[in-house]
């Protein structure tokens, strides 16, 4: 055990060496498929237990893992990690890859409607899914609207979609599970604006929203700890690490520069920027 903390230093070495997100989220997927669990699930522990305490480079690296977890990971991956974490009471880790129920699916028979698209009648999915890849931002306002996931999929990748619209996607209320799932599996997700609003919208679902809980700065923390309108799962886990984290001063710059609304600039090493889909 008391090699553990070098193993977690040449496992983030490692990994912040990578220049891109998209190549970390790769490295990390099949660093946990091809390593034995038992061995990676405390090494996990002890990189997301340094980062909760502000410690600068493993918070880098828990951006890394917080948006694996709630975007990219296996099921059966998660699952192997949890029965480890619970084995052998890896609290830090549980924190971010909680057992959480499933979203609750809507009454039976009721189907999502479609918004008007002003056309006279419905579109076809595949005419709607064609319109959110190439439209222009004259139609966003009825895209972002649509329930179909494989729609949004299509806007996230719109060249033309700014962070303003995909805040706007993941701050819709009654929530829909299945945009902020699509949203999870972007690069989007690195982006504070976005991860805020997926955390304080309650209709959020957990699997997504929980894992992201640990990338919030001391005072958004708190915010989230006391607010009343977020999921009672999201509250607890930011009382817990409120009690972890030291207070401090932010650190100027830490939000985007980038102007609200603008389009992703692209992601350097340890950057919070957005960026393309990850699929």
């Amino acid at each position: 055990m008391s090699e553990r903390p070098d193993d977690a230093e040449r496992f983030v070495r490692c990994l912040l060496a990578l220049p891109d997100l998209q190549l970390r989220l790769d490295w990390l997927q099949s660093h946990v498929q091809l390593e034995p669990v038992q061995l990676v699930a405390p090494l996990l522990d002890v990189v997301i237990g340094q980062s909760e305490v502000g410690e600068p480079r493993s918070r880098e690296a828990l951006l890394t893992i917080a948006l694996w977890a709630a975007g990219m990971a296996r099921t059966a991956d998660l699952e192997r990690l949890r029965g480890v974490a619970l084995e052998q009471r890896l609290l830090s880790l549980q924190r971010v890859i909680r057992r959480v129920p499933p979203p609750s699916l809507p009454p039976e028979g009721a189907e999502p409607r479609i918004p008007d698209y002003g056309t006279g009648r419905e579109l076809t999915l595949g005419e709607r899914r064609n319109l959110a890849r190439r439209s222009g931002r004259q139609r966003f306002d009825v895209l972002i609207k649509d329930p179909h996931p494989m729609v949004i999929r299509e806007l996230l990748v719109n060249p033309k979609t700014t962070e303003d619209d995909v805040v706007r996607m993941a701050a819709y209320r009654p929530a829909r599970a299945t945009t902020i799932q699509a949203i999870a599996g972007t690069r989007w997700l690195a982006r504070q604006r976005v991860r805020m609003s997926v955390l304080q919208n309650p209709g959020s679902p957990l699997s997504v929203a929980l894992p992201l809980v640990g990338l919030c700065t001391r005072s958004e923390l708190l915010e989230l700890a006391r607010a009343t309108d977020v999921s009672p799962l999201v509250r607890i886990t930011a009382n817990e690490l409120v009690e972890r984290r030291p207070p401090m001063t932010e650190p100027p710059g830490r939000r985007s520069s980038a102007p609200a609304g603008s389009r992703w600039p692209g992601s350097g090493p340890g950057s919070d920027e957005g960026g393309p889909l990850l699929q």
